[in-house]
């Protein structure tokens, strides 16, 4: 399991108190979240890919979501950075 850490200013705890019971509990909350929307974004993509290309589906999400990265269907927001700075420097270079 990964594990990150985040530092708040005393005005940012502050204002999350405001908005919520629990400052962790709602940070836990958001970021499962957002991780369920794209596990279910990299799951679609899998699925449509994996009957183009006529490759087995696993019958897992986590499974899904491991065989989209392998196969490259889907990138980490690293990568698509990278290839987006790459695609500028070349225009801006020609």
């Amino acid at each position: 399991m990964t594990e990150y850490k985040i530092q708040l200013t005393q005005t940012e705890d502050m204002a999350l108190a405001y908005v919520c019971v629990s400052q962790q509990e709602w940070m836990d909350n958001a970021i499962k979240h957002r991780c369920l929307v794209a596990i279910n974004n990299i799951v679609e993509i899998a699925v449509e890919k994996s009957v183009a290309e006529n490759v087995q589906l696993p019958t897992t999400k986590e499974g899904m979501v491991a065989l989209a990265f392998e196969k490259g269907w889907v990138k980490t927001g690293a990568q698509r950075n990278a290839e987006y700075e790459a695609m500028r420097a070349t225009q801006q270079g020609a």
